[in-house]
């Protein structure tokens, strides 16, 4: 349960926000800024806890099952995993298993994200036989200087 205050509320009765804040988390709601998020230390670290042994667990259970049912347990969450050839498939979920676990030990969960957001582009690109063809072809030129990477 988030309760939710004012800024103002915070600055006016720092003690009864800390009251909150034993009872559960508290959103605290600026005009100027994003909304701050307070929460007890036990608790982030009970949560972290937690989302290590979801990570752990899955990759665990993700290598003892064949490939193709991996895969499939996945599809609910990711319909776009259907589009990635069977061995593309296999590497999504190796991927995944060790990003999500990566992830939750470092309590940063863009790695995760990023790894999705990679696959499901590559995925798009499945969708297209005449481009899967063009990137599979070898390039025998030389395209000249590759340009820095934007950031996103």
């Amino acid at each position: 349960m988030v309760t939710e205050v004012q800024w103002s509320e915070l600055q006016r009765d720092p003690k009864l926000i800390a009251q909150l804040a034993d009872q559960g988390d508290v959103r605290v709601r600026r005009r100027d800024g994003a909304a701050l998020l307070l929460m007890r230390e036990d608790r982030v670290q009970g949560q972290s806890d937690g989302a290590i042994a979801a990570a752990r667990a899955l990759r665990n259970v993700l290598a003892h099952l064949p490939a193709d049912i991996a895969a499939a347990a996945l599809i609910d969450e990711f319909p776009w995993i259907d589009l990635l050839p069977k061995t593309e498939q296999v590497l999504f979920v190796k991927e995944f298993a060790r990003a999500f676990q990566a992830s939750a030990e470092l309590g940063e969960w863009s790695l995760l994200h990023r790894t999705v957001r990679d696959w499901r582009t590559t995925a798009q690109i499945y969708t297209d036989p005449r481009l899967v063809e063009q990137l599979s072809e070898p390039i025998d030129t030389d395209f000249g200087r590759v340009p820095e990477p934007e950031v996103d």
